[in-house]
């Protein structure tokens, strides 16, 4: 990671991660390690083409969101869209209930749902500052 700071981000409570990047904050030793923790899971679940886990680590609405637009249930949905197995936890960025992860070749945002922390968005390339992350999978 290089430092920058990003105001927006893709997924659910995305104008309040991009106040909460304006503002610098970071998340507790707890926060940062159940963030990392779900991102990690995702990658490894995604690694052992384990659709029904990487599932389980989805945020609702992005689980909602991609079985809308896949047109299929989301374990068939999530191994099909093409996205890059992360590979390792390069950076992470928590703040309070949100985080971003830089993980190899791949960026994700969690977020605490129901249930703990859940991927909101995945598949996400940085555009450049003062523009949102794309992200091929997110909620609503």
């Amino acid at each position: 990671m290089d430092g920058r700071r990003t105001r927006a981000a893709a997924g659910a409570g995305a104008p309040a991660l991009a106040a909460a990047l304006l503002l610098g904050g970071c998340g507790t030793p707890v926060e940062q390690d159940a963030a990392r923790a779900a991102g990690e899971g995702f990658a490894a679940a995604l690694r052992a083409g384990d659709g029904e886990r990487a599932c389980a680590l989805l945020a609702p609405r992005t689980l909602e969101e991609l079985e809308s637009s896949a047109g299929r249930p989301c374990p068939a949905a999530v191994l099909s869209e093409g996205l890059p197995v992360p590979g390792a936890l390069v950076a992470s960025d928590v703040w309070g209930r949100q985080a971003r992860l830089e993980m190899a070749r791949d960026v994700l945002f969690v977020a605490v749902a129901p249930g703990g922390w859940r991927v909101t968005a995945a598949g996400c390339s940085w555009r450049g500052e003062d523009v949102p992350y794309d992200c091929s999978v997110q909620g609503g």
